[in-house]
């Protein structure tokens, strides 16, 4: 429907749905991506109720400084929409290793709600699940959110310890979630 409208050059359209791009950063951060070309984007993210912030990668295996930098850039291009363009933005929380603790979680507001993603190696991984829940026992110190958006499966014992405090879980599937459960189903 959404593409529908714009398609149509319905300038008036508005969906209730907020805009968030966990997927490959090569889809959404080019020369023609969002950072590149904010006000294009704006052009189009303007029709909808809000954004999660970018998730621009921060792999523990990246550089240190490209590490901080796909932070700062989750955080700016949060500012910006939000009080710059006045739009609402809730804020996507990524981590890495602990060295990362002392700025990942910069420039977002405590007792917020947040958005974080478990697809790829986070806690879906065996071998990255404490480093994740580590994480996300720190983010849970440093921002006491009250509500978490999950991008990808949330039924992992961490999470199901964040309800038993109170904290709200909405999990979203990925479309990798969605391709299993189909196949679960035949």
């Amino acid at each position: 429907m959404c593409n529908r409208e714009m398609r149509k050059g319905n300038k008036d359209f508005k969906s209730c749905a907020f805009v968030c791009s966990y997927e490959d950063d090569n889809k959404f951060d080019s020369i023609l991506g969002i950072w590149f070309r904010s006000k294009q984007a704006h052009k189009i993210l303007q029709h909808f109720a809000g954004i999660i912030t970018p998730d621009f990668s921060t792999y523990q295996d990246f550089p240190y400084p490209l590490k901080l930098w796909n932070t700062y850039r989750m955080r700016a291009f949060g500012y910006w929409y939000g009080t710059i363009c006045g739009h609402a933005v809730i804020n996507n929380v990524r981590w890495g290793t602990a060295e990362t603790y002392h700025y990942c979680f910069d420039g977002i507001p405590k007792n917020s709600i947040v958005a974080i993603g478990t697809v790829g190696g986070s806690p879906r991984k065996l071998l990255d699940r404490p480093r994740f829940e580590e994480g996300l026992a720190e983010m849970m110190k440093v921002l006491s959110p009250n509500t978490i958006i999950v991008y990808g499966l949330a039924n992992y014992q961490c999470f199901k310890e964040l309800v038993k405090q109170g904290v709200t879980i909405i999990a979203y599937p990925s479309k990798t979630n969605k391709a299993f459960a189909k196949v679960g189903k035949k």
